[in-house]
């Protein structure tokens, strides 16, 4: 990716880094270690990688403080006729991340709003925001300043959304939606969509009305095609800084803590509560009115139906200790082998009995 250059030591100074070469050498893309090429910039998280990156031909790298000898990257390219300089950071895709953000992330210019935008004479539009065409805001709806609405998208009434939040095309914020500053939300999430919530009586299901909203916070991320459904009675809540992949489920007064990581495919039921720091792997399904700890981790396909302790990782369907769920696993793949065995030992007993009834006549 292409930009305009960058000195290295401007690009250390930004990410508090250390330059091992000519710290004046301009930098103008970012690459991957394969296709690193003169003029570009990448990054080794590993030891283990920098057989790939020798193979490569970049003008600089970022490596990790915990490399013992950083020296010996230069060293090894001017052996080959190449020269390269080493921007030595404590997190390497950290420093990766911010250097790609400031190469591909153009100026924000506000586009102001478009006449095909349909906007309701009560809302209240804040400064600096690019509303396209297509966009539907209700009545009473409040738009923050910096704020980026793409085509397709819906505001419901009475819903407010935070400064310099970018909605992509095709989302569906519901009527009394909270939603903070720097939140991102991609393409056919719908949030604030009616809880799954009936009761039965004579045989037939009667739906529960579902009158309360949802609170995403600051800085939150949800994928492409993330439902969060709103509270039966009071909100459905996601804080801030967590992270939400494609295709993941919230169903209403789920409360989701700070910091998390819900990866593609879960399905979180009504009423659980997720601390801080917490990550569920794919495809976990949580069942309903229960509590995951802080920095707890459940492993990919697992199903939670109790409660999760802070800083517990399970695994499984039900979720088990993590441990022992991979001692069950390997027991598993020999269940045929011990199978086996155990009619070998049946037929063995078997005999023994017969042998031993024969004795005794």
């Amino acid at each position: 990716m292409e930009s305009a250059a960058r000195r290295l030591k401007d690009l250390a100074e930004i990410i508090g880094g250390e330059v091992i070469g000519d710290a004046e050498i301009e930098i103008n893309r970012v690459s991957s270690v394969k296709d690193a090429s003169h003029g570009s910039i990448t990054f080794v998280s590993s030891p283990r990688y920098l057989s790939e990156l020798y193979r490569s031909n970049p003008t600089a790298v970022i490596i990790s403080r915990e490399i013992e000898d950083p020296q010996k990257v230069v060293e090894s390219f001017r052996e080959k006729g190449h020269s390269i300089s080493v921007l030595l950071v404590k997190n390497p895709h950290y420093a990766f991340a911010q250097i790609l953000e400031l190469f591909s992330t153009p100026p924000y210019i506000p586009t102001g709003i478009s006449d095909k935008a349909m906007i309701s004479k009560s809302a209240i539009i804040g400064r600096d925001v690019s509303i396209h065409p297509f966009v539907i805001i209700c009545n009473g709806a409040e738009i923050g300043n910096g704020v980026i609405l793409y085509p397709g998208v819906y505001v419901g009434n009475n819903s407010r959304i935070g400064d310099d939040t970018i909605i992509y095309p095709n989302v569906s914020i519901r009527e009394g939606v909270i939603i903070g500053s720097g939140v991102i939300i991609h393409s056919g999430s719908v949030i604030g969509s009616d809880g799954f919530g009936y009761v039965t009586e004579n045989g037939r299901h009667y739906k529960i009305p579902q009158i309360g909203g949802v609170v995403i916070e600051d800085d939150v991320e949800i994928g492409a095609c993330v439902t969060v459904d709103r509270g039966t009675l009071g909100n459905t809540v996601i804080k801030r800084g967590t992270k939400i992949d494609n295709l993941v489920q919230v169903a209403h007064n789920v409360i989701i803590g700070e910091d998390s990581i819900i990866i593609a495919q879960v399905g979180i039921s009504g009423s659980t509560e997720l601390g801080d720091h917490v990550t569920l792997a794919g495809q976990v399904g949580v069942v309903d009115h229960v509590k995951i700890g802080s920095r707890a981790v459940v492993g990919a396909q697992s199903g939670v139906a109790k409660d999760v302790e802070p800083g517990e990782i399970v695994s499984g369907s039900p979720a088990i200790s993590h441990k022992d769920w991979l001692k069950a696993s390997t027991i598993f793949t020999r269940l045929p082998e011990l199978r086996k065995k155990l009619k070998e030992l049946e037929e063995r007993i078997k005999k023994l009995e017969e042998s031993s009834d024969k004795g005794g006549d």
